[in-house]
């Protein structure tokens, strides 16, 4: 039957999406050091797509077992949608650890060089108190060599990096101090993070309303199929239903990627 088959195809597709390895697990297999990698290579590029696809593809398949070929189709929009969501939340809790761990770093290094110690020995004190192993392993080849992690641009712990990388160059031709580049770097990072907390401390009221808005539909379903109306079945079963059902979605894609994109501008700026 072709729906059994495109049911079969899209649980072998989520079967190897989820076991899609990570950049951890890519860098094991590599014979790499456990930790994650400097830089975002092609395993952790193709292990970020795979976990934004993941959701699209089970709940596709979910919907297939369950329901008709439209609805799988639009389950597996939705889980695209909430896929992406999700990654640029893990990027950007990712970048704040990252922040977090620089500054803490970056401050044991200031206090070290301050105190008049050699940059070798102030190295490895800063590396031991970094909180984060992968921000410490992007640290280490900057203070030793000078050399910031390849493919690193976006964010501004990777910002931070380069301009790190950048003084510990020219302290070694020049012999000038370092501690007064790498205080201002922390005291940079640190002002940051707190206005990027203050932001977000003040858009998580639209955020939250965004939130209820979206679920609004599904409560209304609910809703109908407790008085006995049986909104699911016409949605699905019949033409009009079912243009109005992709239209009700793509309607609430489209409110849903607006507000976070509001919400995201009112961040940035």
């Amino acid at each position: 039957m072709p729906g059994a088959g495109m049911t079969a195809a899209l649980l072998c597709l989520s079967a190897a999406m989820l076991g899609w390895p990570t950049a951890r697990r890519a860098s094991r297999l590599a014979g790499r050091p456990g930790g994650p990698l400097p830089g975002p290579g092609v395993a952790e590029l193709l292990g970020g797509r795979a976990g934004a696809v993941a959701p699209a593809l089970a709940a596709g398949t979910a919907a297939a077992v369950l329901s008709t070929p439209v609805v799988a189709v639009l389950a597996a929009v939705c889980g695209l949608a909430a896929g992406h969501a999700l990654r640029r939340r893990a990027a950007a809790s990712a970048a704040e650890r990252c922040s977090r761990a620089l500054i803490e770093g970056l401050g044991a290094l200031a206090a070290e060089l301050r105190a008049g110690r050699p940059l070798a020995e102030a190295t490895a004190t800063a590396l031991d108190c970094c909180p984060d192993p992968a921000t410490a392993a992007a640290l280490g080849p900057v203070l030793r060599l000078g050399e910031a992690p390849p493919g690193r641009a976006g964010d501004e712990p990777a910002r931070a990096l380069l301009r790190i990388a950048a003084a510990v160059r020219l302290s070694a031709h020049t012999g000038c101090s370092l501690a007064g580049v790498v205080g201002a770097v922390e005291d940079d990072l640190r002002a940051r993070l707190h206005a990027e907390q203050e932001l977000s401390s003040a858009v998580a009221g639209p955020r939250a309303s965004a939130t209820v808005l979206a679920g609004l539909p599904v409560l209304g379903l609910l809703m109908g199929s407790g008085v006995g109306a049986d909104p699911w079945r016409v949605l699905t079963t019949t033409g009009s239903g079912t243009v109005l059902l992709v239209l009700g979605v793509a309607l609430e894609l489209a409110g849903t990627v607006w507000s976070a994109r509001l919400v995201r501008r009112a961040v940035q700026r």
